[in-house]
């Protein structure tokens, strides 16, 4: 697991080993080795990839994986990776527990579906208002202002 992310991130990150076992203060033998499994980096050494990453270090030990898709790297922190949906000839998607328990997602709840050119994302309707409302508060008050 450790070994698997490790080399995942490392190339999402486009470093080198020398480069990584440069930010940590290593060999960059020392760190092949923790990539092959050879051997496993201490608790300390763990916290500082941790940090060069962006995730946790819990998510720096672990391995998700999908059956089907394969293992995925451990997400930044503050990011999740729920799994994988499959859209039916309705265009409707499950949504992972996971995600549902985590975010309180209940039967019959609106949401805003939002998107850029990556991707989609899926706003509880209640958030969704709340910041539309107070944007127009700002416009307005941002009028009044320039009278």
């Amino acid at each position: 697991m450790l070994k698997d992310n490790l080399a995942m991130l490392r190339n999402i990150h486009g470093y080198s080993q020398e480069a990584i076992a440069e930010k940590i203060g290593i060999s960059r033998q020392a760190y092949a080795k923790w990539e092959s499994g050879t051997t496993i980096p201490d608790i300390e050494k763990c916290s500082l990839l941790a940090r060069v990453y962006g995730i946790t270090l819990d998510s720096l030990v672990r391995t998700e994986s999908v059956e089907g898709i394969g293992v995925f790297p451990p997400a930044p922190i503050g990011k999740n990776i729920w799994g994988v949906v499959t859209i039916n000839d309705r265009g409707q998607i499950v949504i992972p527990k996971g995600a549902r328990d985590r975010f309180d997602l209940t039967g019959g709840q609106r949401l805003v579906v939002g998107s850029d050119e990556r991707g989609i994302a899926l706003i509880p309707a209640e958030i969704f208002e709340e910041i539309v409302k107070k944007g127009m508060e700002f416009m307005a008050v941002g009028n009044v202002d320039a009278d």
